[in-house]
């Protein structure tokens, strides 16, 4: 009988789902496509040598971001941020702008961009807390364990970064009911 830490289909039946959402995680943490895909596969690669040591019973998901995080706090020097492209696809705005009027299409991407770039300048203790509960949907106790810290901590990160987010958008986003 085979343990079912040790069995690699167990840990693909339980890994693979959440690859689009983790390398969603790290594009915004590298701000770099190549080196989101370099952190995932790294991740993936240290998760699966690990899965002998993942306590069953315990969050998964909450320790494969972890592993992501750490990976991607050891992977970077000086953890500088980058220019990137936006993670939407070039079709994505062009669907939308159909059925809006021109204008009200164009305040609507100013609006992103604005907040695309808010997230980007925001310090990643902060991103990151942003990224795993508004985007991720993961609760403070996941988030906590994802990143190995107390769940106050996660909260307070939170409260702070969406403080910053508002102050940098403030007299940036533009309202397109103006």
């Amino acid at each position: 009988m085979t343990d079912r830490r040790t069995d690699p289909e167990s840990f693909e039946a339980l890994a693979m789902p959440m690859f689009a959402s983790l390398y969603n995680l790290a594009h915004w943490l590298t701000l770099n496509r190549e080196e989101a895909e370099d952190l995932v596969q790294e991740t993936y690669l240290k998760a699966l040598k690990g899965f002998v040591s993942f306590h069953r019973g315990t969050n998964f998901r909450a320790w494969m971001y972890r592993i992501l995080r750490n990976a991607f706090l050891t992977s970077r020097t000086g953890l500088s941020v980058k220019m990137t492209d936006p993670l939407e696809p070039e079709g994505a705005a062009a669907l939308e702008a159909a059925s809006d009027t021109p204008e009200s299409a164009l305040l609507a991407r100013e609006d992103q961009q604005a907040v695309q770039d808010a997230l980007e300048r925001l310090p990643v203790p902060f991103r990151e807390v942003i990224l795993l509960c508004d985007m991720e949907d993961m609760s403070y106790q996941e988030i906590a364990e994802a990143l190995g810290i107390p769940a106050g901590t996660v909260m307070s990160r939170l409260s702070r970064a969406r403080k910053s987010l508002r102050e940098m958008l403030a007299g940036k986003v533009h309202g397109a009911s103006k």
